[in-house]
Formats: structure tokens, sequence, C-alpha cells
């Protein structure tokens, strides 16, 4: 510690604290450095890194709509102070900022932090080449919420959380690993693409690639989903299955629509079964017991379908009153919709709940395996109508609107149940020739073939007990964002974007190969349809900047039309990488195969969706599925622009910390900007965001996690219209109702 009366006499601590200002930032305020001597000099002791904090904490002060610039200036301030504890740990000068690369890989393979691939594939010379792609300066985009984000959470530091891997570093490294495996005489050139795209912020990567990428511990895949069979062995394995992906960092998805219900039978022994509350209860306590690398708990999404018996008691699962015993307070819900029910809902008619299990023992069938191929006309329909007529089915006749209520209540104090209406999801999948999509993810933008493992068990000759699994669909979740506030500037976007988005899909289809997943049938499905979701963020961002108002034609036909640009380079990037690497292994047949993909959504008389139709039909596609836009909240704070497709919370903003406050700015605020942002969230009329989702949907193969934002007082017709309209409108999900009542737990693990 060094004391007060040591950095006496005052004037030259004043001029010392100057000038480090002077060297470090583009302050030029007296009052600022006067504030800062006065909370100096009212210190019996201090040190150098409490001297910076009061620097830091003092420049986040002048930080509001005007003076936006303060925020910069705080980080300058924050990252010479990485600048200097990196300097100090890796023993270099602290005036170089960055030390030598290839010493850091050293130390962080040698300390058991990075992974020992790096220096087997790579040699040194070939190290220190790819060092000289590093640009210092690039640590300047960075606003302060942007860079501590960074910092804190996924920039790599030994056992101790002592400071080591510094911005551009961690960047580099990410490029590297991702790169690994490709040719030699290419890796290079692929790595500065890479280091180009994620250094200018021009894209960021899923969560859990920008913490473990290159690193010796850790997945790089964002999100999970299985489907639970429909027997005590097949519950059991699905819930050691999800402990083990959430060790690991993953959020997941769980479909519970074939477990039987309460009442139902077992072995014949009628009223047995307690249904699917224990066992979702039991997840609950795997979410809270199983946190992801001691960083925060497990996060595990549930849904069941709206004509499963249990139905009413799911929906009560996250309320805050009732009986205890029937909640499960940790655990998101999501309900299964079809068109039938939103039909029934729209004419108040009844609504018939039944028990899969007796579904499938007296009709030979299993609802859940069937959706309406067509409008208002399918097999869905049809099957249900089955069960209705059967005299032999049990079954609960209730008025849809009745559910529709409940729903809508649990929303509006909990934020749950998310919506998934799996007649859209299923038309719209690309992949139905190879199976069905039963629900979603955590984040209700993956849309992918699901279906359950199998279990066996055989003895053999030696006593030994074999135990044979037959791998069904486990989802796994690749995901990566495009920063629309960067790429996408008021003209010369295409250049950006046909140059970033290329190398963001290699990218992707890298992280498939590179992985390593603790449950194998996840592994087999990841190979199988080799699925990305590529998705994007900012967009309130670039409404601002392109002065276009949230509630307009406008905003509506820009997000048809960029989209739809991105969805064409998306689609031709994974043709070039199927003519390099081979289509995925379920191709033919496909939609994206047969063409179905584009007539369906129109694109057939457009000359350059023709031309992408037929190469695709010629090469094939590299990845099953392209396209998810995710809620992305924290990595687009680092990258310094809006949350996905959402509305801001406020132009600006504090948050309180334990001592100080931390401003929040929306990107770009100016005079300029203003009037655009000042539209946000909780006033955006929602309508208006149906509308632009319905626009971007129709060119997303997957889905878009898209919140409703709402007053606590919103009546019940007018929520209930929001969900017609959207539901109507062709999307296939909505993600929360965020209430101005609710205080909702944010979903980290699809941001990308």
């Amino acid at each position: 510690m060094i004391s007060k009366q040591e950095t006496h006499p005052t004037h030259f601590s004043q001029e010392r604290i100057q000038a480090y200002i002077q060297k470090v930032t583009s302050i030029q305020s007296q009052e600022y450095i006067e504030k800062v001597i006065r909370a100096i000099e009212s210190k019996v002791q201090i040190n150098t890194d409490e001297i910076t904090t009061i620097l830091i904490n003092t420049a986040l002060e002048n930080v509001d709509e005007v003076n936006t610039q303060w925020s910069f200036e705080a980080a300058k301030l924050y990252l010479h102070k990485l600048y200097r504890q990196a300097s100090l740990n890796r023993g270099y000068n602290q005036e170089q900022k960055y030390g030598d690369f290839y010493s850091l890989i050293r130390q962080l393979s040698d300390k058991g932090i990075y992974s020992p691939q790096i220096l087997e594939k790579y040699e040194k010379a070939e190290i220190e080449r790819i060092s000289n792609l590093m640009d210092p300066e690039k640590d300047f985009l960075f606003d302060y919420i942007g860079l501590h984000t960074l910092a804190t959470r996924y920039l790599a530091t030994d056992h101790q959380k002592n400071t080591y891997e510094l911005p551009q570093e961690r960047w580099l490294v990410i490029s590297m690993h991702l790169m690994q495996d490709e040719p030699k005489e290419k890796r290079f050139g692929l790595i500065a693409e890479a280091y180009w795209a994620l250094s200018n912020l021009y894209m960021t990567v899923a969560t859990p690639t920008l913490a473990n990428a290159g690193l010796a511990h850790g997945q790089l895949s964002s999100c999970f989903i299985d489907t639970v069979e429909d027997s005590l062995i097949g519950i059991y394995n699905s819930n050691t299955d999800v402990a083990r992906l959430s060790k690991d960092g993953g959020g997941i998805g769980v479909y519970m629509g074939k477990v039987r219900s309460r009442g139902s039978s077992i072995k014949g022994f009628k009223g047995a079964s307690s249904g699917v509350l224990p066992w979702i209860k039991q997840l609950n306590n795997t979410a809270v017991s199983v946190d992801q690398l001691g960083r925060r708990k497990g996060a595990i999404a549930v849904y069941l379908d709206v004509w499963h018996a249990d139905i009413l008691s799911f929906l009560d699962l996250k309320l805050n009153n009732g009986d205890e015993r029937q909640r499960a307070h940790d655990i998101f819900t999501g309900v299964n919709l079809p068109d039938l029910f939103m039909e029934k809902v729209e004419n108040r008619e009844d609504w018939f709940l039944f028990d899969p299990h007796e579904v499938r023992n007296v009709l030979g069938f299993s609802l859940e395996d069937y959706y309406d191929e067509q409008r208002g006309n399918g097999s869905f329909r049809e099957k249900y109508e089955e069960c209705v007529q059967h005299p032999e089915l049990k079954k609960t006749k209730i008025p849809a609107i009745q559910i529709m209520v409940r729903i809508m209540k649990s929303q509006l104090e909990t934020g749950t149940p998310f919506m998934f209406y799996r007649d859209e999801v299923n038309r719209k999948n690309p992949n139905k020739h190879a199976g069905m999509v039963y629900s979603s993810n955590l984040c209700t933008e993956i849309m992918q073939n699901m279906s359950p493992t199998l279990q066996t068990e055989e003895i053999v000759e030696d006593g030994t007990i074999i135990t044979y699994k037959k791998p069904g669909d486990f989802v796994v979740c690749n995901l990566s964002s495009i920063n629309l506030g960067k790429t996408v500037q008021l003209d010369g976007e295409q250049e950006i974007l046909e140059r970033l988005i290329p190398i963001q899909v290699r990218m992707l289809d890298n992280v498939i190969d590179l992985n390593t997943i603790d449950v194998k049938q996840a592994m087999i499905t990841n190979k199988k349809y080799r699925a990305i979701g590529l998705g994007t963020f900012g967009w309130h961002h670039i409404l601002a900047l392109k002065n276009l108002k949230w509630e307009s034609k406008e905003a509506v036909e820009f997000a048809d039309q960029l989209y739809e640009r991105i969805s064409k380079l998306t689609i031709k990037a994974s043709i070039d990488l199927a003519k390099e690497k081979g289509a995925y292994p379920l191709f033919a047949g496909s939609d994206w195969q047969t063409g179905q993909y584009f007539t369906q959504r129109g694109y057939e008389n457009d000359e350059e969706w023709k031309s992408i139709m037929e190469d695709a039909a010629n090469f094939g596609l590299r990845n099953g599925y392209l396209m998810a836009v995710a809620p992305n909240s924290s990595t687009s704070v680092i990258a310094g622009s809006t949350a996905s497709i959402d509305p801001i919370f406020k132009p600006f903003y504090y948050e309180e910390k334990k001592d100080y406050k931390l401003p929040f700015v929306a990107p770009d605020l100016n005079h300029h900007t203003y009037d655009v942002y000042r539209r946000s969230a909780y006033i955006v009329d929602q309508r208006w965001s149906v509308q632009q989702n319905a626009a971007r949907q129709r060119h997303i193969d997957q889905s878009i996690s898209f919140n409703f934002y709402v007053p606590n007082n919103i009546k019940a017709k007018v929520l209930l219209d929001l969900h017609l309209q959207a539901w109507d409108s062709g999307l296939k999900t909505t993600y929360y109702v965020r209430s101005t009542a609710s205080d909702i737990e944010e979903c980290e693990w699809c941001e990308s």
C-alpha cells in the first residue's frame, strides 16, 4: 500500500495524476481532474488499482444522453489497468501493451488453462506470424460496459483469476482454435479473416465459444434439446444427460410430451402414474444442483403439448402462490400449440385433453407425431378428431379460451410459458424427410429434428452387462450473430456482409467438428445434420442509424429486404462449403435438395434465388439448418450494439451497483438517433414488432427469440390479440412476455 503521506507534496501527486490522464485518455475536463484529486486525497491509504477505480467511476458519473463519449474514456482507463496486470503476470514491459503471443500460449498451456492442442497444431513460427495480425488499436472500439463484460467473464485467466489474456488475444485464440484443422496452406488466410470479423466487432460467437475456445475445458455449443421417452429408464437417462451438459455450460430444452399423464396406467395398473410434474421437479433440482462451471446455476426449459392431460398443472408450475409441492420455480416452461387449438381459441370452442400413453395403447399412434401439413388441413387435426370421437379414450373437455387465459396469467406473472407453434414449425422444417420437431430450446429460436434415445441391456457369457443405446436426434445449437449496427452502414453493407458471412459460416461449421460433447447422441446428431444458427443483433441500432421509425412500414420492408439478403448469403456460403467439404449426410430428400424450401417461401420467380436453388440441388448444403436469431444480450453489450431484434429498454439509464452506478447508453445516441430510440421497449406498439418478425421469419429456416413487452395492467383481450396475430402471421415461436411487473431472469445461453 502507498500511504497518502508518501505521495506528498500534493502538487506533485496532482501532476502525476494529470500526466497519467493525458497519457491514457482524451479527457480535457479540469472539473473531472479536480474531482479525482479530491477523491484520492480523502483516502488515508490507496494503491494503484484503487486510484484507477476512482478514475473510472468518476468518468462514468459524467455519462449521460449528451456526453456518451465518457464511457469510451472509462474504457481506456480500464484497458490500461488490464495492460498493467497482464504485463506484471506475464513478465513484460507495460509500455508494450501486448506481450509476446507465443509466450502467452506457452504459459497458459503449462498452467493447464489453454488446450495443449494449440501448440500441437501450430508451430512456433506460425504462431509468431499469426501474432502479427493483432491490432491493439481495436481495443478502443469497446465502451466501458462492453470491455468490462468481456474482461470479467470471458478473457482467459490463471486458476487464481489473475489477468493474462487481453481482448485482441481472445479474438486471435478463438480464430486459431476454430481454424486449427483447415489445410495448412490456407489456414493463415482463414485465421486473418476470422480475426478481422471478430476484432472489428462485426460479429460475435456464442457465449460458450467465446468463453471456452482454445481452453482445456468446456464445450462450444450454446443449447441442447432432448426428447424424453415414456419409460423410467428414459426419464432418468435424460436427467443424467441434462446434468452432464449443464455442468459444461449448456442450456437445455426438454420435450416431455411423450411422458404419460397423472392417473395413467403403469403395467396395466390404472391410476398409478403421477404424471410429468414429479419428473419436471427433478429437472428443477438438477438445474439448481449442477451449476455451469461455477458461473451460474443450470438453465432448463421444459415443453408440453397443450392437449396433454397435465397441461393445466404444468401452466401453474412457476406461479408464486398455491401448493409449493406443485411448483418448480427454476424451470422455464414452453407450451406446444397446434393451429387447431388457436382456431378454437379464436372461435371460443371446446378443447380436449388426453393422456399420450392411453392414446398409444387404444389407438395405436402417438398424437404428438402428427402436424397439419397445410394451414387448416392435415393429419394432426384428423388424428385429434379420432381421439375426440373414440368412445374408449378418456378425455377432459375444457373451453380453449380458458386454457389460453391460464397461459396469459402465467406469462404476466412469470414471463413464461414460451409459445411454440408446432404446425408452422414442421411445415417449414427443411429436413422433414428425416424426422419431426417436437419443441424448441431454452431461447425458442432452434427448430431441429428430435427423437428419444432408446436403451436396452444384455448379459453376455462372462457375466458382463452391456448397455446398448439407439441414439435419437439430440439437438445441438451452434450459434453466431452479425452485428447489424456495425456491418449494415448507410451504404455499402453488401460488401461487408459478403465478406463476413462466408467466414462466419465456416467458423460455425468448424465448431461442429471441434466440439467435445459429453453426451454421445448429441455428438452423432451434430455431425448428422451439421446444424448452425447464424443470427443477428443490433436491429434497433441500425434503425436508429438509418432514421427508420420502429412503428413504420419502412421498418417492416427493411426487415424483409435485409434478412432476405442475409439468407441468400448464408445459403450460398453453405453451398460453397459443401463444394469444398461435402454436403451434410441427410441432404438427399431434404427441402433444400427438392427445391421445396425455396418454392414454399415464394422465391422461385427471382433470378438470383433460382441460381441458388440450382446450386443447392447440384452441390448440396454443408449445413442442414442455417439461421436462427438468438437473444444475445451480453454479447451485444460487448460489441456495443442493441440486443437481438428487440427494442432497447431505455435510451439512457443507470443500473445501481454495490458502490457505484453503471450507465447504460443506447449505441450512437445523439440528436439524430434519439427520436428512434425514444420509442423504447414498453412504449412501441407490439403489433409492429410482430409485423417485423413475420417479415424476417420468412427468410429464416429456424426461428427468432422474440419477446413481447407489455404493461402489467394490459387487458387480456389485447394480449390475446397479440398472440393470435403472432400465430396468424406465421411466427414459429414467441419468447418471454416481459411485463413491467415481472422480474424475469435473463437467458444467457443462446447469446452470440
